[in-house]
């Protein structure tokens, strides 16, 4: 049973926008917020008039000194005056939070038309503000000093799984290997170069251990960027042709790290289940997904919880091929976090958009060959906020 079957109802993404991501130091926040917004909402063909709720995915968590982003969307236009608009946070998966606000919005009758935008500006902070930023997802290191960070807490989930089945090295090397290649050719994406699979897997100058066993290439960089969405339950008369949610599951982990398997990242699974129920769909029928490849360990770690390998095999689906390009279900053709960019608030939408535009076939250089449906997985901490959605074409 669809979202469709279930709710009577038909949740369209028809129209979006996407910034650059990278160091924008000539942008703003509101800045980044008014363009994507705009964009998306001349995109779809709607008038501005037309959107009843606004949702914003931030995370911030100090990096910015303004807490209060909601109504920088309004900036847009005055005939956005006195629309709803809510910020939503939820970690890094906040932009997907912001998606599914607006998408049970819809489901509720409270509104028929929903901008959702996703949007973090980092670069300018230092790296201590942004590292105690993150940390503050983290239910042992809030406010605790580290030198390594997020970077920390995902090499010891690398380690116990590597304690459990057998050294992972140079299967994350090739994994960021396959996201840096993937991302020559995504014009938003912050790291545009191919790097090859030795230099990926080989510790150097240029490559360094960040947190053994995580080398800088296995690590998503500091970005600064946005993404909008706007949501609808019929076309819109946008400039391509929409694309349906056909499903969506949320599911949240505890917080304190001995409550929780290191390498099972249950949350996640459920909540690709949970998304795969609701759409009536199951793995066999994606032609491709992008997760969340914050560290390349969590990548890895996709493609056992989304059910592509059994625990402890995830290897196979980098070494067999099949999550390239060209294989049975490429992942991350975007580049992913690791070469796209992590703007924490907008990376879950902007999952969304890059999804919308390989399935009505406007991805450019990205394009594959006539995908019919998608996952889109974004989460928060370490496994912790847990969001997937389905979208097909129509």
């Amino acid at each position: 049973m669809s979202l469709r079957e279930q709710f009577g109802k038909d949740i369209l993404l028809t129209g979006w926008g996407h910034s650059k991501f990278g160091k924008l130091t000539e942008e703003t926040l509101e800045s980044l917020i008014v363009q994507v917004a705009t964009d998306a909402i001349s995109n779809s063909g709607l008038e501005p008039g037309q959107i009843d709720e606004i949702y914003l995915g931030q995370f911030n968590s100090g990096m910015m000194p303004l807490a209060f982003p909601s109504s920088l969307a309004l900036q847009v236009s005055e005939d956005l005056a006195g629309v709803p608009a809510t910020r939503v946070e939820n970690a890094c998966a906040s932009g997907s939070a912001a998606m599914q606000q607006g998408a049970k919005a819809l489901l509720a009758g409270t509104a028929k038309t929903v901008l959702v935008i996703g949007a973090e500006k980092m670069t300018h902070a230092g790296a201590d503000v942004v590292g105690a930023a993150l940390l503050g997802a983290d239910y042992d290191m809030a406010g605790k000093p580290s030198t390594t960070g997020f970077t920390g807490l995902f090499a010891e989930v690398a380690k116990h799984y590597e304690n459990r089945y057998g050294s992972v090295g140079d299967v994350l090397g090739s994994i960021a290997a396959k996201n840096h290649r993937n991302g020559v050719d995504n014009p938003y994406a912050q790291l545009r170069k191919d790097l090859g699979e030795e230099f990926c897997r080989t510790v150097s100058d240029k490559n360094p251990m960040v947190a053994d066993p995580l080398r800088r290439t296995d690590c998503s960089p500091v970005s600064d960027g946005a993404a909008a969405v706007i949501l609808s339950l019929s076309p819109t008369g946008g400039v391509t042709a929409p694309v349906r949610l056909a499903g969506f599951g949320q599911a949240n982990d505890f917080l304190p790290t001995d409550r929780r398997d290191p390498t099972a990242f249950a949350g996640v699974r459920t909540s690709f289940e949970r998304a795969f129920a609701m759409a009536g769909v199951g793995l066999e029928d994606l032609d491709f997904a992008e997760v969340h490849d914050c560290f390349t360990i969590a990548e890895l770690l996709m493609y056992e919880t989304m059910g592509l390998a059994e625990p402890g095999q995830g290897r196979r689906a980098i070494e067999e091929g099949w999550v390239y390009k060209d294989g049975k279900l490429p992942i991350n053709v975007s580049g992913g976090l690791k070469a796209k960019g992590h703007p924490v608030g907008a990376t879950g939408v902007s999952q969304h958009v890059i999804a919308a535009m390989q399935l009505t076939g406007t991805a450019g250089a990205m394009q594959l060959s006539n995908p019919r449906r998608a996952a889109v997985q974004n989460m928060g901490g370490v496994g912790i906020a847990n969001y997937v959605s389905i979208l097909e074409a129509i």
